[in-house]
């Protein structure tokens, strides 16, 4: 047996002419780093991985000799190069240098933290954050990842999808009591998910975390789609929902309608 090959995947893609599976590795490899575990060792990164020691030290090496890696002999941990390949998405996107100077004056005026996200598969991936104050218990930035169903951004952007990708969506989601006030069932959840996109916007209130209450509005392309998510966070106990909806819905519409309007006549 090849001592580099990794156990076989069905449901993987087949190599190929379009398809390079030691590029793909090299991803996974990234990917196999995050908060929970930034540091690791050959074993745990091959493990995560599903590959054989020998490939993913192979994998790490190069990674370590083109800068994106570091080791002290034993664990290895991204270094801040790694950064690049984000920003190099976030310098491509126009609409990420319209959106942040607008997110950067809604945050002053509410002093409240102010997101913007995408959807990607299941989850919500943060590509502009303007942090106020630290309202959640896990530390948010660009590139972070928190489940869509759950989140006013990830309802807002499950909203605009065509009724057979959201019920696809749907089939995938397995709903666990994350708070207090977690949606208890899929009827509710779907209903909740289509209420946002009949009003063009989601309010949360401490579904994802005790205390912690969200709204949010879809940023549109000049086609009127929903390509992102703006959103506001904060506490119940420094702004209810009803002092939410009523003093800070009205400038997060704005906002995400400047942003739209921009998009489309500058991108």
């Amino acid at each position: 047996m090849n001592d580099d090959a990794s156990a076989p995947d069905a449901t993987a893609p087949k190599p190929g002419d379009s398809y390079v599976q030691s590029f793909a590795r090299g991803l996974s490899v990234i990917r196999a780093f995050d908060a929970s575990a930034p540091r690791q060792t050959l074993t745990e990164v091959a493990r995560r991985c599903g590959m054989t020691r020998a490939g993913a030290r192979r994998i790490l090496l190069t990674l370590e000799t083109l800068g994106y890696v570091k080791s002290d002999g034993r664990l290895f941990a991204l270094t801040p190069k790694i950064l690049d390949l984000g920003f190099a998405y976030l310098s491509s996107q126009p609409l990420w240098q319209f959106a942040e100077p607008v997110m950067q004056q809604l945050a002053a005026e509410l002093g409240e933290s102010v997101s913007a996200a995408v959807l990607e598969g299941q989850d919500i991936v943060y590509v502009l954050r303007v942090p106020a104050r630290k309202i959640m218990s896990i530390n948010l930035g660009v590139g972070s990842r928190l489940p869509a169903w759950c989140t006013s951004m990830g309802r807002v952007l499950l909203a605009s999808l065509p009724p057979p990708a959201l019920e696809s969506q749907l089939s995938q989601i397995q709903i666990a009591p994350l708070a207090g006030r977690t949606v208890a069932n899929l009827p509710d959840l779907r209903e909740r998910i289509q209420q946002a996109g009949r009003q063009g916007w989601c309010l949360v209130n401490q579904e994802l975390e005790d205390g912690l209450v969200s709204l949010a509005a879809p940023i549109t392309d000049r086609n009127g789609h929903v390509i992102a998510a703006l959103n506001v966070g904060s506490q119940v106990n420094r702004r209810s929902p009803d002092q939410l909806l009523a003093h800070t819905l009205p400038r997060l519409l704005d906002a995400a309608g400047q942003i739209s309007r921009l998009l489309q006549i500058k991108a």
